[in-house]
């Protein structure tokens, strides 16, 4: 029951500003440039039915702001990165600022206005 009501929520990264224990993403760790705003970083992997969601609703997202970029991962492919993010479910949703600090973050599908007033307060002139 509890899992039902966490999932999807996107919740501010322990760490503060600086984001789970000061993590930041790097052009190089993502495989892909960071937006010039904001970055939404989702982690998937190949049978999940709700990242497919997932991947819709980043890509409507990015397309509606201005200076932000969606970038999937495949987790299983990317075990350096889901351990040292602590990512223990796909889809799970990384929120990035302009500097790639993680500032947000989602396991389970997001709602489109869920990632909308997250990138809203991580990023204040979106």
């Amino acid at each position: 029951m509890i899992r039902l009501r966490r999932d999807g929520r996107v919740h501010d990264v322990d760490g503060g500003a600086e984001g789970a224990g000061g993590d930041r993403l790097s052009a190089a760790d993502l495989g892909a440039g960071l937006g010039e705003r904001a970055t939404l970083v989702q982690f998937s992997t190949a049978f999940c039915q709700p990242c497919r969601a997932t991947r819709r609703i980043l890509a409507d997202v990015s397309a509606l702001v201005p200076g932000v970029d969606h970038v999937e991962i495949d987790a299983e492919s990317r075990l350096d990165l889901v351990r040292r993010l602590d990512i223990m479910r796909t889809p799970t949703v990384l929120v990035l600022d302009a500097t790639g600090a993680v500032v947000k973050k989602a396991a389970g599908q997001p709602r489109k206005a869920d990632v909308l007033a997250a990138l809203a307060q991580a990023v204040p002139e979106v």
